[in-house]
């Protein structure tokens, strides 16, 4: 299993936009072959911070995921939103 978390800074005045934007994803992701778990919340300590928190089978089923129409249409919306460069980490689990 491959564990990705990725937070996100967003600017103020685009949370309800990246909130949609982020809805979407996350349930389109849910459905897609080879993911296991795809939650997405909003940090309590951080205003305007988001993290997202994603398990995947394999490498195969990430580079599916980040081809797939969803993504690449959350990925170029979601960009101009954000108040600097997002923070993902990607760890390997064996169970």
């Amino acid at each position: 299993m491959i564990i990705i978390n990725a937070k996100f800074q967003v600017q103020a005045q685009s949370v309800e936009q990246y909130e949609s934007l982020v809805k979407d994803l996350v349930e389109a992701s849910r459905n897609e072959a080879g993911n296991i778990g795809y939650e997405h919340f909003k940090a309590t300590e951080n205003e305007n911070t988001y993290l997202m928190y994603e398990i995947w089978e394999s490498q195969e089923a990430i580079e599916s995921h980040n081809n797939s129409e969803h993504f690449q249409t959350f990925f170029s919306s979601v960009k101009p939103l954000l108040a600097g460069p997002s923070d993902i980490k990607v760890s390997l689990s064996d169970k």
